[in-house]
């Protein structure tokens, strides 16, 4: 699929899940969202399935100064995964990088509870794991899922997102066992740009889905 603008996260979801139908009634199947954004769209899609719906935390390491630039992740289980060519070429500092993941560590505990409150996290070995996103830029929050994920021995991982650009993609095949993107357009640039309304998803309405 070329080109698509969907009009919010639920409308993604919707679209989503019907390119997952295959995995519809299957009681091996779980759907975990990556927190805030990729929480709406995984829920249309576990509705489809008839799955689980849970959620698997992972934070973005931005470069000191640039912080919209990820040096890499950090995902639940204290997973971490880093961009060390871009390390070395900007020349940052092992300190520094291990400040930048404490502080990201801090922040994914305190969401774990806040979203998963008292609930135990889903079992997820021999399950088929779908993974869903908002959508893909680099991909970096999504490789360090992609590697937390596989050391819980499930029997699949399905990457799965609305919009993403096409090298991601492709990039990711060599991570998860499966990977579908919706839409891969030429002209990708921002996720942001292919949503009528991509407002921020709140705490609040994580919370609300996960609980129904």
């Amino acid at each position: 699929m070329e080109r698509r603008r969907f009009r919010d996260r639920t409308d993604a979801g919707r679209l989503l899940a019907e390119r997952l139908r295959k995995y519809a009634g299957r009681d091996d199947v779980v759907v975990l969202a990556l927190p805030r954004g990729g929480v709406p769209v995984a829920y249309e899609v576990a509705k489809t399935l008839g799955a689980p719906l849970g959620i698997f935390l992972v934070r973005k390491l931005g470069v000191p100064g640039h912080e919209e630039l990820a040096m890499g992740a950090v995902a639940s289980g204290g997973v971490l995964v880093l961009d060390e060519a871009l390390i070395q070429t900007l020349g940052i500092e092992r300190p520094v990088i291990e400040e930048v993941v404490e502080r990201e560590l801090v922040e994914l505990e305190r969401r774990e509870a806040a979203y998963r409150g008292e609930r135990a996290p889903p079992a997820l070995a021999g399950k088929t794991v779908v993974l869903v996103d908002d959508g893909l830029a680099t991909g970096s929050t999504m490789r360090a899922a992609v590697r937390a994920v596989r050391a819980r021995e499930p029997a699949r991982i399905v990457v799965a997102v609305p919009v993403a650009a096409a090298e991601t993609c492709r990039e990711l095949e060599q991570e998860a066992d499966e990977v579908v993107c919706a839409a891969t357009p030429r002209s990708f640039r921002a996720v942001g740009l292919w949503y009528d309304d991509f407002r921020p998803t709140s705490d609040d309405e994580v919370r609300g889905l996960l609980a129904q």
